[in-house]
């Protein structure tokens, strides 16, 4: 099993990015899935949550800038993330919530943002 995350790049602060993530069907239709994150030196942290039912839950300091949002059909996940900032700047994870085996989440997507 492995969820592929993409869509991350360089962008400049202010700017945006829109990051999808495609999962297997029978894990991704039976699970609330996540988006995490992890900054060199720093420990993973979770960034966003969305339930099978559509409802959702943002760490405080992504809150109001990132939006999480779940296509049942094509069974992707996706993370819009706007006014980005540098802190934001990090390797970005999708996974099951609560979180499952690191296995599931291959090389993630590289995100970069310059001041």
């Amino acid at each position: 099993v492995q969820l592929q995350a993409s869509g991350g790049g360089l962008v400049q602060a202010g700017g945006s990015l829109r990051l999808s993530c495609v999962a297997p069907g029978v894990l991704f239709k039976s699970n609330s899935m996540g988006w995490y994150r992890q900054a060199p030196g720093k420990e993973s942290e979770l960034v966003a949550v969305i339930t099978t039912r559509g409802v959702t839950t943002y760490a405080d300091s992504v809150k109001d800038r990132f939006t999480i949002s779940r296509d049942n059909a094509k069974n992707t996940v996706n993370l819009q993330m706007n006014s980005l900032k540098p802190e934001d700047t990090a390797v970005y994870y999708c996974n099951t919530w609560p979180r499952g085996p690191i296995e599931y989440e291959g090389q993630g997507t590289q995100v970069t943002v310059s001041s």
